[in-house]
């Protein structure tokens, strides 16, 4: 019998997916890919973002070793992010998939509305 080439558990591609697919986690990945950036300022950049969520999203990435976070002496503490090197290499596979979608998802959009229109599984015979 075969092994399966595609694992959840071995596939260093679904791990990665995992970490990339979250689209706050994306949208983060963008404001950071100008440099440093204070957390209300990601906060006011990334429209609909909730406190919870970003401060979730950016202790994901600082965890992956994407991101980090320091603290500037203040009162309040301003807490600044950046991307890591590691973070850095990530950004050109990041725009390849944003120019895909800028390109195509007008194609994407008018193929769900044609499904949804009465092309979906129900009006198709098997």
């Amino acid at each position: 019998m075969n092994e399966p080439d595609i694992s959840l558990t071995v596939c260093s591609y679904s791990h990665v997916l995992e970490i990339v697919s979250n689209k706050w986690t994306a949208l983060v990945l963008y404001a950071l890919e100008g440099g440093t950036i204070r957390y209300g300022e990601m906060k006011r950049r990334i429209e609909g973002i909730s406190e919870k969520m970003l401060t979730q999203t950016l202790k994901q990435l600082e965890r992956d070793g994407l991101a980090k976070r320091e603290l500037k002496p203040s009162v309040p503490p301003i807490a600044e992010y950046s991307l890591t090197p590691l973070g850095e290499s990530l950004i050109p596979c990041m725009k390849m998939l944003r120019d895909w979608a800028k390109e195509h998802y007008g194609a994407v959009k008018r193929a769900r509305e044609e499904y949804e229109g009465g092309m979906g599984p129900a009006s198709r015979t098997v």
